[in-house]
């Protein structure tokens, strides 16, 4: 539910899973790809790069979405101080699990609103620390022939059977795993006057 007053809300992403977060409590809200280069040519840390690349897809969609709050938002893993990409392909997210067994990867979920009516940036980090169990490559290959997760940054799916492969989770906001921090997100748009449920 949406007060009527308030502008239309667009969520920067092609992402199935934002739009399944945002799904569970908002009926209205357009979906737009932000096609933008995600290449770290500035040299930025992590989070610093998670923040810019969330501020990057929501003020391209906003250029053509003048009068709507726009959400962009952006995840990264992080292991060692390495950022780990989305794989891709089942042999890149095979290495990428064995490289994680045993170890903590850092997911940083990166979002950035617009509000067009009080011209404001609003800017948030979640930081969630997944403990990975130690295993080998069986489990690694039936796992993701399982979920088929090669579009998910850490090639794993907390929403299908991924937890089989953690030993704990570390977080504020379960739902930033997914893609969003829904709590911050909720609370935000509360704040700028959504009638939210």
């Amino acid at each position: 539910m949406q007060n009527p007053s308030a502008p239309p809300i667009f969520l920067a992403s092609s992402s199935q899973y934002r739009r399944g977060l945002l799904d569970r409590f908002l009926d209205e809200y357009e979906a737009v790809s932000p096609d933008v280069d995600e290449s770290n040519d500035e040299g930025l840390g992590p989070e610093d790069l998670a923040s810019h690349l969330a501020r990057k897809k929501a003020e391209a969609v906003s250029i053509n979405a003048r009068q709507a709050l726009v959400i962009g938002a952006d995840q990264l893993a992080v292991l060692d101080d390495q950022v780990l990409g989305k794989p891709g392909d089942h042999q890149k997210a095979v290495e990428q699990l064995l490289a994680a067994s045993g170890k903590t990867v850092t997911f940083l979920t990166a979002v950035c609103i617009l509000d067009p009516v009080g011209r404001t940036r609003h800017e948030h980090v979640d930081h969630t620390s997944v403990r990975f169990r130690q295993f080998d490559r069986r489990l690694a290959e039936v796992y993701l022939r399982h979920d088929e997760p090669y579009d998910c940054a850490g090639s794993f799916k907390l929403e299908g059977a991924g937890f089989v492969l953690f030993e704990s989770v570390d977080a504020e906001d379960p739902t930033a795993l997914i893609g969003l921090p829904m709590i911050w997100v909720a609370d935000r748009l509360l704040q700028l006057g959504y009638l939210l449920p």
